[in-house]
């Protein structure tokens, strides 16, 4: 016989294992994040937009790709979204954006793309044509090459071209740090964009130096990406990273909806 005493707390240990599969349901259906970073940079500079978006529950990995050409980037940014469970969300920023367009073309996995002040070239673009297409950057007369024909930007300029709103002494030390990139990576041209089936998301940076905005606004609208905008420089990852995380958790929140209608 099953004394009474007993009974209350066995009912409500069933009534609760619903609730907790529904929310093991919910952290299931959420994706992976993969950040890819742009020229001049590295995995790292993600830091404050990763912490954020482990703290509201997601998985999430930063590419460290090479710089020395884009289809090394993009073969290195493919291993790290096969390595993945589930769905991914793949996050661009800079040259980061034409890495994952060209990365994103035959991966099942990738249900989102998110562009932070960002090329998302077409077909035949390159970075280098992008650039030229509307009014020049100041990212231009800052770059200086080394002796194999990789790509800086001068020390000098870092602060006012790149990073405008950092502070001075992290500026010194992203500058210092800075990752060169291949130059024959601006001339070269992408093959099947990713944008044209998978959804987009792209958050402008309006006092972008390094990519002029006004091309940022025409790469998103011609994608037909859901476009915000932040007031911040080519870095709003760094100086903005709420904004930032904020974009990229409402393509997560559209993947993982997605997920739960169609398990």
């Amino acid at each position: 016989m099953i004394r009474s005493a007993h009974v209350a707390p066995v009912l409500l240990a069933l009534a609760f294992v619903p609730a907790v599969h529904a929310a093991e349901s919910v952290k299931d259906t959420k994706p992976s994040i993969v950040l890819v970073h742009g020229a001049f940079a590295d995995g790292s500079g993600w830091g404050r937009v990763i912490l954020l978006l482990e703290d509201a529950g997601y998985t999430v990995t930063a590419v460290q790709n090479p710089l020395t050409s884009l289809a090394d980037d993009v073969a290195t940014t493919k291993r790290v979204i096969d390595a993945q469970k589930g769905n991914v969300v793949l996050v661009g920023h800079s040259y980061g954006g034409a890495v994952i367009t060209a990365a994103a073309t035959d991966s099942p996995k990738v249900k989102a793309l998110v562009y932070i002040a960002a090329f998302g070239p077409d077909a035949g673009d390159s970075l280098g044509a992008l650039l030229k297409s509307k009014a020049p950057s100041d990212i231009g007369p800052a770059l200086v090459p080394d002796s194999a024909g990789f790509l800086y930007i001068d020390r000098a300029k870092f602060h006012d071209v790149f990073a405008k709103d950092v502070s001075a002494s992290e500026a010194r030390i992203m500058a210092a740090t800075q990752k060169p990139i291949s130059g024959p990576i601006f001339e070269t041209p992408i093959s099947a964009p990713a944008w044209k089936t998978i959804p987009s998301w792209y958050l402008v940076a309006t006092e972008d130096r390094a990519i002029n905005p006004d091309l940022e606004r025409f790469m998103a609208q011609r994608m037909g990406a859901t476009t915000s905008e932040v007031k911040a420089s080519h870095v709003p990852f760094m100086t903005r990273p709420k904004e930032t995380v904020k974009v990229i958790e409402a393509a997560a929140t559209a993947v993982a909806k997605q997920s739960a209608a169609n398990p």
